[in-house]
């Protein structure tokens, strides 16, 4: 265990997520914050983070600049934009930190890049760091494994109007793991919309449905849909303080993993 508090820079701090993380950070015995970051032009810029984040003046400037902090830091909490995230990434397997990703919307050339940095640095890299959501991830694999293929599976997912991607990462994680565990490519059986005469529904596709709306923080359920029946597993977020405590519980975990890619389940004990 650290005997100390352990160092925490958050990149994308002047975020909903960011600003979140900041101000627990602060809260927190166990962690410091020792630097926050955000994109070149962004207008926060040269702003206190504490200060940006509605919790005090922190004394931590938000820079562009992510080389200078890594002298203060241990760990990078990254909830930004994929390009941003892996320029970040770069720069942590440089100076051999570790880091903690919560970013989505990558593509699968970025997530290639992502998992080659990962053999470099202690790295967990998770669509959704809440306990609720990961736990479901367990035991959807085996409903959906015992119920088989008489129950049709759907995800419907529900986030606030500023989102910039959809599906959810999150949906997206539930939707392979439920094809994983029948035996089934989401790329192959994946339905994203359904819209005019397209027939009965097939067997083995997975719906996957998108709500924007509001300021929903984040609902997922699972439904299994059989002759007779039906169950829902849902999950729905209150606040955004699930995933920055989550983050921040990963944050404390990484620092004594060895270089390789983790998720949460690894940092919760899940396998």
């Amino acid at each position: 265990m650290h005997d100390k508090m352990i160092k925490i820079i958050v990149a994308g701090a002047a975020g909903r997520m960011g600003c979140r993380l900041v101000s627990l950070i602060r809260d927190s015995t166990a962690l410091t914050l020792a630097g926050a970051l955000e994109g070149t032009g962004h207008p926060a810029l040269g702003e206190d983070a504490g200060e940006t984040a509605a919790s005090g003046r922190a004394g931590i400037p938000i820079t562009d600049d992510l080389s200078i902090l890594m002298e203060r830091g241990e760990v990078v909490i990254d909830f930004s934009a994929p390009s941003a995230t892996l320029e970040h990434m770069r720069t942590v397997a440089h100076h051999r930190r570790a880091m903690v990703i919560g970013t989505t919307g990558l593509s699968a050339v970025q997530l290639d890049e992502l998992k080659s940095l990962a053999q470099q640095i202690p790295c967990v890299f998770s669509p959704n760091m809440s306990v609720g959501i990961n736990l479901i991830c367990k035991v959807i694999g085996e409903m959906a494994r015992t119920l088989g293929d008489e129950y049709d599976i759907e995800v419907i997912e529900a986030h606030h109007r500023l989102k910039k991607d959809a599906p959810s990462g999150t949906a997206l994680k539930i939707a392979e793991v439920l094809a994983r565990s029948v035996s089934r490519d989401l790329d192959q059986v994946g339905v994203y919309a359904r819209k005019g005469l397209i027939g009965e529904r097939t067997k083995t596709e997975i719906g996957i449905q998108t709500i924007r709306a509001g300021d929903i923080v984040g609902d997922h359920t699972i439904l299994f849909g059989g002759m007779g029946e039906r169950i829902e597993v849902t999950h729905r977020a209150s606040s955004r303080d699930t995933f920055a405590l989550g983050a921040l519980r990963a944050a404390r975990w990484v620092v004594r993993q060895p270089p390789g890619l983790y998720d949460m389940m690894d940092v919760l004990n899940l396998r």
